[in-house]
């Protein structure tokens, strides 16, 4: 499950929609290098794209994981798998709402995964921790994450993993290839499960 990601930050994500419009094509210089210190974490304030009153995309700031009420914590990600179930079951269910009518868009340079068995000593404890990885989307510099949001808060939809997270992660953000903002944010979204065909190129951050 998706614990840490690279944002844009707000202006470079203004600046790519604005790209888009103009262009057709979302224009961002290539993060080729990695400053943790900019690394997302739940309860963070990233940006999203979603639809505006007229239809086309707006970026708003959101913050990632989705309050419980009377519980300490967040809930950050959403499989896809029991969104869609509890659509199936008469729009019931935490995720219902948000998967119906707010489904939105997270520009990214990269997602991070922990290994499942790989450890390294930590720097700061001296302990074994899980080995990180960054995922990137091949032949791309920013790509967009699927995510659903709901009175300014923001989840990571999660699917199954692909072959190139599934060595690392039993889960993978639903990343989505070019072309695919529309199908995620029209009435086909369902059908954007399947992840294999994206290409991800996975860097051990050690």
């Amino acid at each position: 499950m998706c614990v840490r990601m690279c944002p844009l930050s707000f202006e470079e994500a203004q600046d790519a929609l604005e790209a888009r419009k103009q262009t057709g094509r979302a224009r961002v210089k290539r993060a080729d290098e990695f400053d943790a210190d900019f690394d997302a974490y739940p309860g963070a304030r990233v940006p999203a794209y979603v639809p505006g009153p007229d239809g086309n995309l707006v970026t708003v700031a959101l913050t990632w994981g989705f309050s419980l009420e009377g519980k300490k914590g967040s809930v950050y990600n959403t499989r896809i798998e029991s969104a869609l179930e509890q659509l199936r079951q008469g729009r019931r269910g935490m995720w219902a709402n948000a998967i119906a009518r707010g489904r939105c868009l997270v520009p990214v340079w990269a997602f991070c995964e922990g290994h499942r068995t790989e450890t390294e000593l930590s720097e700061k404890t001296g302990k074994p921790v899980r080995r990180q990885y960054r995922f990137r989307l091949q032949h791309a510099g920013a790509f967009l994450l699927a995510g659903v949001q709901q009175e300014g808060q923001l989840s990571i939809v999660t699917t199954q993993p692909n072959a190139a997270v599934s060595p690392v992660h039993d889960r993978m953000p639903l990343v989505l290839g070019a072309g695919e903002s529309s199908i995620w944010l029209g009435a086909d979204f369902a059908t954007l499960a399947d992840r294999s065909a994206i290409q991800l190129t996975a860097i051990s951050e050690h």
